[in-house]
């Protein structure tokens, strides 16, 4: 039930696309190499992962994975640079997240080996939002291919403005007041409230999240604003990023799985992460969330060896010759990130506690 993509033009995998194409002041930040149109429902993007990352990278999985967050991240520029390259959107333009979704059906092969994994990323549009001529919104479904085997799949909704109506929009939503940027907002309390280790991190500059508590199924946190992190910030913003809060959710998701179940960061894993933005998050003001940890579930494997989970089919590999495979825990955990009182992002995320996949 493996999945393949059809044969498509070669992409190159030699340097990285203009980082303006997605948005990014550092080629480090960059994970884009190139970009190959197919016909006009799509088009081909290639991507590297690091295998280092000081973000990225930083995680007590074992073994070591790349970040599913890291490929988000690699269809989210697929999704920018397409948009820019394709669709005329001008690239002094405006960007606005409506919704986020990655689903990994082939963790296994996203192991981190000797060589940094060369992804191909086949990019759908589903929908084309169009006015007087000028494209002003764009939706996508993207096919994450490595190595020849569709390993997952995620999903992309961006909407354009020109910097005139994005200013005029933002200020609407703030009643008048000034723009503030995240440049006055540095990453306080390092070493905080919330030991990195509880949310899968080594570097207590990568926690996001700060005063996390935990009462019978339900965890709460503030959010930390690291407004000088050159990954998460990597050039000034007006607004709390998506990939943000995406961070955050996940953190408090793993705090509430090691807390209420007892799942080890280590061995916990995200499958599934999805998300519909329905407010800006605003820096200036206190960001809570709350993370209800849902039960967790034995998955059903089929002959095939494919796991029916919460988020979709996961599937761990070949089994040992004897008929043993990977065992599979599920967790769903929902996070509603609210701003006085009004929820401004609501996440759905599937964790699988994998055995040894080697």
């Amino acid at each position: 039930m493996t999945a393949t993509l059809p044969e498509a033009p070669e992409l190159s995998y030699a340097r990285t696309v203009d980082r303006g194409l997605v948005h990014r002041d550092s080629v480090g930040e960059v994970f884009l190499t190139d970009l190959k149109p197919v016909d006009d429902t799509g088009y081909l993007a290639g991507a590297q992962l690091p295998r280092s990352h000081a973000y990225y990278g930083d995680h007590l999985l074992r073994p070591g994975m790349y970040d599913p967050v890291l490929l988000l991240e690699a269809c989210r520029q697929s999704a920018l640079a397409g948009a820019h390259a394709f669709y005329g959107v001008p690239t002094g333009h405006k960007f606005i997240l409506t919704h986020l979704r990655i689903h990994l059906s082939r963790p296994e092969r996203i192991v981190v080996g000797a060589a940094p994994c060369a992804m191909t990323l086949r990019v759908t549009v589903s929908g084309h939002r169009r006015r007087e001529g000028l494209t002003t919104g764009l939706d996508y479904d993207i096919d994450i291919d490595v190595r020849g085997t569709v390993i997952g799949r995620a999903s992309v909704g961006l909407r354009f403005k020109s910097p005139e109506d994005y200013l005029a929009l933002r200020l609407r939503n703030r009643d008048g007041k000034a723009l503030p940027s995240s440049d006055a907002y540095p990453h306080t309390g390092r070493g905080g409230s919330v030991e990195p280790y509880r949310v899968g991190r080594k570097n207590s500059d990568n926690v996001v999240i700060d005063h996390a508590t935990r009462e019978g199924a339900t965890a709460e946190a503030l959010l930390r604003v690291p407004g000088d992190h050159p990954s998460m910030f990597d050039h000034p913003q007006d607004h709390l990023p998506g990939m943000v809060l995406a961070e955050a959710a996940r953190q408090l998701a793993l705090f509430g799985a090691l807390e209420v179940h007892g799942m080890s960061p280590s061995r916990t894993f995200p499958t599934d992460l999805s998300v519909v933005f329905s407010r800006f998050g605003e820096l200036e003001h206190a960001t809570e969330l709350t993370a209800e940890v849902g039960e967790v579930l034995r998955s059903d494997r089929d002959a095939a060896g494919a796991y029916y989970t919460q988020g979709g089919v996961v599937e761990l590999g070949e089994d040992d010759g004897e008929g043993n495979r990977a065992g599979v825990d599920q967790l769903r955990v929902r996070v509603d990130a609210r701003q006085d009182g009004e929820s401004i992002c609501l996440f759905g995320l599937s964790f699988s506690r994998l055995g040894d996949l080697g």
